[in-house]
């Protein structure tokens, strides 16, 4: 590779993951007006968001490993057309399943590239200090991405449909398409890794039981057979797969890395600030469209804070990497984002001013820990397992996110139903979540449906404060495992 051209090909790869990450939560200021096009009841519209992020865990340890034999280049090129495609089938789905289905078509385009655009990073920049400033910016990438998704989604929506924010793709994919063609180059694989079609399958469906399990536990009138059945089909595919792996002699995850005290906590890290990210994005969101009445574009704005922040936070944490230690960064960014977590909800019902420093400061933490965790996952493992190292650790991204919208999601939705008390008369619908309920009262009178918003408005704020204390509670845990496990190490 010249070196005159690792910084596009940083550019390209950037570009590439800014629109992966950004799928993940672009849906959420969409998310009132595709349920109200599109009629989808509360458990497609949390299947719509969900099944994206849990798809890309599900697969991205074998296309990892597949990178590593065919070639990074090449899995990354095909990644792009898949995911050309099914933003063009998700843009003009016209119903919840189809929708869903183009959610899982892009899913898989993503897990063909998340591994390589790390991978090449890690394969162009020799030098370490240039190295750790490119993983930086990957990570600044990933989590203020993720973090913008929703500004961008409301930009769009104040003067497009919906399928807006999957049509914008297209133009971006078709650019990273000749760029790549003509700058990225093929590295030759160092040994043969064959894809595990049955290994897999193994975690897509342990990963998609164990959620559905949460998912029914949180319905108004749950099965708990159904609920005890998957869960237990989640788990032992979980089980089966992890022995898999370890009789294996070319595993698809390499469970002897996690002996390896920072590979681990990075893991941690990554999985956690992303849940907490994802999880509290998501019921953001909703809240200041639907309880405060904002605009998709307005609601977009005061999100704001959270992606220009963690933007800032990956180049300075990339640059001040090798002089404070990663396993620092990690607790200190983890404990930085619960602080602030805290002290947003302490004051959320203030005015804007008071409330909105506390998400920078959460966004900053945030990239701070991803950053952290992208270098001291990819920089302990060998230069021929980082197409692993790279899957496993976006694999911690992608299933923070898909927890964060399954834990934090559906104790939103179970916290709501039991706060929310419907009037004597009105359909219990009402008590399925707070969109429904503000359709119903579109059909009463002013009086009738000024006090169904108002009940279903304060059970919202009750559920919602839930789940910001418990995303608080889990990155704080997480910064004191972290450090009481680095202390034991010295």
């Amino acid at each position: 590779m010249p070196p005159r051209n690792r910084w596009l090909v940083l550019s390209i790869v950037s570009s590439a993951l800014f629109l992966i990450v950004i799928d993940m939560t672009v849906l959420y200021t969409a998310l009132p007006m595709l349920t109200r096009d599109l009629a989808a009841t509360a458990t497609e519209k949390l299947w719509i968001v969900n099944v994206y992020p849990l798809v890309v865990a599900g697969l991205l340890p074998g296309l990892g490993g597949l990178g590593d034999r065919y070639g990074h280049k090449r899995m990354f090129m095909a990644g792009l057309v898949v995911f050309g495609v099914a933003s063009l089938a998700a843009a003009f789905a016209p119903s919840p399943a189809a929708l869903i289905a183009a959610r899982v078509l892009l899913a898989v385009g993503a897990a063909m590239m998340m591994p390589a655009t790390l991978s090449l990073i890690r394969l162009t920049f020799t030098d370490e200090k240039e190295r750790a400033f490119a993983i930086g910016i990957w990570a600044a990438v990933a989590s203020g991405g993720a973090a913008l998704g929703p500004v961008l989604g409301g930009a769009l929506l104040e003067w497009f449909w919906w399928g807006s924010v999957f049509l914008i793709n297209v133009p971006i994919v078709a650019v990273a398409l000749i760029a790549g063609a003509l700058v990225l180059v093929n590295k030759r694989p160092v040994t043969a890794h064959p894809f595990d079609l049955i290994g897999s399958g193994q975690v897509m469906v342990g990963l998609v039981a164990l959620v559905y399990a949460v998912k029914e536990v949180s319905r108004r009138e749950p099965s708990w057979l159904i609920a005890a059945v998957v869960l237990a089909i989640g788990i032992a595919a979980m089980v089966a797969f992890v022995r898999r792996q370890r009789a294996s002699a070319n595993p698809l995850i390499d469970f002897a890395l996690f002996g390896n005290l920072r590979f681990t906590s990075g893991v941690v890290a990554a999985l956690v600030a992303t849940a907490a990210l994802i999880g509290v994005e998501l019921v953001f969101s909703q809240r200041l469209q639907l309880v405060l009445g904002l605009s998709p574009l307005h609601a977009g704005l005061m999100i704001l804070p959270i992606p220009a922040a963690s933007f800032l936070a990956g180049p300075l944490t990339g640059l001040a990497l090798p002089r404070i230690g990663a396993l620092r960064v990690l607790t200190l960014g983890l404990g930085v984002t619960g602080l602030a977590l805290t002290a947003y909800l302490l004051s959320y019902q203030g005015p804007v001013w008071l409330w909105l420093p506390f998400l920078g400061v959460m966004g900053f933490g945030i990239g701070a820990t991803m950053t952290a965790a992208s270098s001291v996952i990819m920089m302990s493992a060998p230069e021929h397992r980082a197409g692993m190292a790279a899957s496993v650790e976006e694999v911690s991204y992608e299933l923070g996110g898909a927890l964060g919208i399954a834990i934090l999601g559906s104790l939103m939705s179970a916290l709501y139903m039991r706060a929310m008390v419907v009037p004597d008369g009105l359909s219990t619908m009402a008590a399925d979540s707070l969109d429904q309920a503000l359709l119903i009262a579109q059909d009463l009178d002013p009086e009738g449906a000024a006090n169904l918003v108002a009940l279903a408005r304060a059970a919202f704020d009750e559920a919602f404060v839930g789940v910001v204390a418990l995303a608080a509670v889990l990155v704080m845990g997480a910064a004191l495992g972290i450090w009481r496990k680095a202390a034991g190490a010295h």
